[in-house]
């Protein structure tokens, strides 16, 4: 009989059921973000295990490229086969006020068909931003977390070797300017959208620092006077964050994951006094096949016959009754007494909710 994860967040501390939070925790500076950088490049000195230049031939071009570019002639119609070579792409994220010469941690996946990246060195590669500029430079030896070997036919091999690291692999080359708000004002970016928070976060900022200092633009952005001097502004958006606001109450979300049968609720789910009937319909076919001999000389032919078996039952349904403010947990657990499968409970909770008994926004993944 299938069983179902539950986990219900919940509050474990006693205390307020909802406690304050710093603005920090709930909100953004708009334009402090980072941006995601993406490279290529050539990782060498692998063991025999990298690209085939059958299965990746931009692996050898690439390597040809790179040696031409170093002074080294290869011979018209030569072919590369570059077993100890992979091709890979490179991934970073710039975060907001890298300085040149700031080190950044860089991620290498295989882009070929090369069985492991492990002892592996990638060969200085660019990293660039959308934009197309060059922000960053990439070197130096992978790191691999996974470990395999081969022989005879046989594979062992834990997690993946295809992919690896390279802390403080990449060094930032170019500034990405990042501004502060523009003259004397910052915009504050709740992280979700709700006009209560920002009213609340609005009252708690002008209560502490005064007058007409921030104003709600919408239910999630926030406009804050500020000084115009740098330091000045840095200290005014320090003391800024660790304002404590009172966020408001979550709104009730139910999340059911179909392929592993877990479900997660917050606690602002409610249920209403609600009455379910669960009951399993099944059809059964079986097929025998039976060979029919005709006696000898007769002139008969062989023919093979099938016989089916066809039947049907139903199991019996139950109705449980689950009384209104009953945690979720109580109506999961009664609906595995009566054998409800995870395909059933999401029927089911899809039924509560249309019926108004599940007082939460239902989502599937």
């Amino acid at each position: 009989m299938s069983r179902f994860i539950v986990m219900v967040c919940l509050a474990l501390a006693a205390g307020p059921l909802f406690a304050a939070q710093k603005i920090k925790e709930l909100a953004s500076v708009a334009g402090v973000r980072s941006n995601p950088l993406i490279g290529y490049g050539l990782v060498v000195g692998l063991d025999g295990s990298g690209d085939k230049a059958s299965a990746a031939p931009f692996t050898g071009q690439s390597l040809g490229n790179m040696l031409n570019q170093l002074g080294v002639q290869i011979p018209q119609g030569l072919k590369i086969d570059p077993k100890n070579v992979a091709a890979v792409s490179l991934t970073a994220t710039l975060p907001p006020f890298a300085r040149r010469g700031q080190a950044l941690d860089i991620t290498v996946s295989s882009l070929g068909d090369a069985k492991s990246l492990r002892g592996g060195t990638l060969l200085l590669s660019p990293l660039k931003g959308i934009d197309g500029q060059i922000y960053a430079l990439a070197q130096g030896n992978v790191v691999v977390g996974g470990a395999g070997a081969a022989a005879g036919g046989s594979k062992a091999q834990i997690n993946h070797l295809s992919v690896g690291r390279i802390p403080a692999g990449a060094t930032v080359e170019r500034e990405l300017p990042a501004s502060l708000g523009m003259g004397d004002m910052v915009a504050l970016q709740l992280l979700e959208s709700d006009f209560t928070t920002a009213n609340r976060v609005v009252q708690a900022i002008n209560r502490e620092l005064g007058g007409q200092t921030a104003r709600a633009l919408d239910g999630r952005q926030i406009e804050v006077r500020a000084p115009q001097d740098s330091n000045a502004r840095i200290q005014f958006l320090s003391r800024l964050e660790n304002i404590a606001v009172e966020a408001a109450e979550v709104s009730p979300v139910v999340i059911i994951n179909a392929r592993t049968g877990s479900i997660v609720m917050n606690k602002a789910v409610r249920i209403d006094p609600c009455a379910i009937a669960h009951g399993n319909l099944s059809v059964t076919v079986n097929s025998t096949s039976t060979v029919s001999q005709p006696p000898p000389l007769s002139g008969g032919q062989t023919a093979v016959t099938r016989k089916a078996d066809v039947s049907v039952s139903a199991d019996g349904s139950k109705v449980v009754n689950i009384p209104g403010g009953a945690s979720l947990s109580e109506v999961v657990g009664a609906l595995n007494s009566v054998g409800a499968t995870p395909q059933d409970l999401i029927s089911i909770l899809q039924a509560m909710k249309v019926s108004g008994s599940l007082k939460a926004e239902l989502q599937i993944i």
